[in-house]
């Protein structure tokens, strides 16, 4: 992790797909168009199932049409055939009336991906017979994106978590004032909306940004991440999560203070170019506890709300997750004898509100992340940490054991559209943590467990929200090591009987 300081996450289907449309100049430019071509499904959409590929599936449609309409282009009949395969599963995405899931900017993304492809099919719709003009899905109106083009285009200043997103209005971007690159180049750590903001390659103050740019393509070797760097979340996590587990760990030269070098009022960011806010600023204040080197967690009270803690101010909705993070940050200051009164009586709200965010099946589900086995370990870890006094959080615990038991699949393992040591490893800490050892729980993590040692996670599936899903390597990599570490412990203290 230290010998790697941005970070690494999966490529993006979408934030690759910006890049072909917005930046044919950027070095790796067919290696792109070829990325997309070969993540394209046997279905002709990509990313995963349901609505879950509409964002991705938009994003490569209209990238593979504006290459197709880019001459030279490299093998047309190719790029024709997948461009007419992505509208074909287009035209019944978008006719879907199932909510679409709750993933960043999505009713920003999604009508400015449709403008872009009815442009394309306006302009030659000979190209595309029995493709007419795409609508947006059921629900979903332009209000938002109308309302961003006309504050980037009046010249007022441009929220800072609007920039993350920046590439909604490429057209206006780099004409948005008030809008710069921070070290080290990036627009909203976004390699899209840097694109989008830079215009071409001769900016004559694009100098750093076109560097960020270059250095992202290399790194990945063409396709990009939707987020880079990520330092802080990366480092945050992942140690966080060995710590734990029970994994003794010494802070290698550099980790406490590249976490504490942002830590400011409002607490701090996932990386450079984003806003802070109070899931990573958690998770860092837990971090640094188990690292021996403890900071007050006084940043956390600008987002504190009626209902409990918003991730950002203006947070649209209830994050059990960042709340579940709130939680053990603010539960550890009180273990350690820091805590105020405000501290204790915020700990007392969280643990009253979380479960009375259960599902009635027993499990949770959060913005950040498509399995509910992540949001309910996060609850699960939480509650039974620093709640357990309450008189909700036996039967939460109870509830959430069950639903994870009745998930199990044959193999041993869990998942949410097929089996993945990821959610294997929440699901064996969600019943090591609430399930005492009952049998069918012991035999449970006996199995997941077995399922985690032939397999380290690393090729599983993207399972966490940005503009698309993607799959943080290491915390993922953290998360399947630390459950396996624990569960052998944790099996190895059982009587023989068991």
């Amino acid at each position: 992790m230290m010998r790697e300081p941005d970070g690494r996450t999966s490529p993006s289907v979408y934030e690759t797909a910006r890049l072909v449309s917005l930046a044919p100049w950027l070095a790796g430019h067919a290696e792109r168009v070829w990325y997309l071509l070969d993540t394209q499904r046997p279905d002709g959409g990509w990313g995963p199932p349901g609505g879950y590929a509409l964002v991705p599936t938009l994003s490569a449609t209209e990238a593979l049409t504006t290459a197709l309409r880019s001459p030279p282009s490299a093998d047309v009949p190719t790029l024709a055939r997948a461009v007419e395969r992505g509208l074909d599963v287009l035209s019944g995405l978008l006719r879907d009336t199932t909510p679409l899931p709750d993933t960043p900017a999505v009713d920003l993304i999604v009508p400015a991906l449709i403008d872009g492809l009815n442009q394309h099919l306006t302009a030659e719709p000979w190209r595309w017979p029995g493709h007419t003009r795409l609508d947006l899905p059921p629900g979903m109106s332009r209000r938002r994106i109308d309302a961003v083009r006309q504050l980037v285009a009046s010249g007022a200043p441009v929220p800072d978590k609007l920039l993350h997103a920046l590439e909604v209005v490429a057209d206006l971007a780099p004409r948005a004032r008030r809008v710069a690159p921070v070290p080290p180049g990036t627009v909203g750590a976004s390699p899209a909306a840097t694109a989008a903001w830079l215009g071409g390659p001769d900016r004559p103050d694009g100098s750093e940004a076109l560097a960020y740019l270059e250095d992202t393509v290399r790194c990945y070797g063409g396709p990009v991440p939707c987020a880079t760097p990520v330092t802080v979340f990366e480092r945050s996590w992942v140690t966080s999560t060995l710590a734990r587990s029970g994994i003794a760990l010494t802070a290698p030269p550099g980790l406490i203070s590249s976490l504490t070098a942002n830590l400011g009022a409002a607490g701090t960011a996932t990386g450079p170019g984003l806003p802070a806010d109070a899931d990573t600023t958690s998770v860092t204040l837990v971090a640094l506890g188990r690292l021996g080197a403890p900071v007050p967690g006084d940043c956390l009270w600008s987002y504190e709300t009626d209902e409990g803690f918003c991730t950002w101010p203006g947070e649209d909705g209830f994050s059990v997750t960042t709340n579940a993070h709130v939680l053990d940050a603010l539960g550890h200051l009180a273990a350690r004898g820091e805590a105020e009164p405000r501290h204790h009586a915020a700990v007392r709200r969280l643990v009253t509100a979380l479960p009375e965010r259960q599902d009635p099946q027993g499990s949770w589900s959060d913005r950040w992340h498509a399995s509910r086995l992540y949001a309910t370990a996060c609850c699960v870890l939480a509650l039974a940490e620093f709640g357990s006094a309450h008189p909700t959080t036996a039967e939460a615990l109870a509830r959430a054991v069950d639903w994870t038991l009745a998930t199990q699949r044959g193999d041993g393992s869990w998942g949410t559209w097929a089996a993945t040591a990821e959610e294997t490893a929440y699901a064996v800490q969600i019943l090591m943590t609430g399930g005492q050892q009952r049998p069918a729980v012991v035999e449970a993590v006996r199995r997941g467990y077995a399922y985690l040692c032939r397999t380290d996670g690393q090729d599983g599936p993207a399972l966490w929200h940005d503009k698309d899903l993607y799959q943080p390597t290491l915390i993922v990599r953290a998360t399947v090591i630390g459950a396996r570490y624990q569960a052998l412990g944790w099996l190895s203290s059982l009587p023989v009987s068991a």
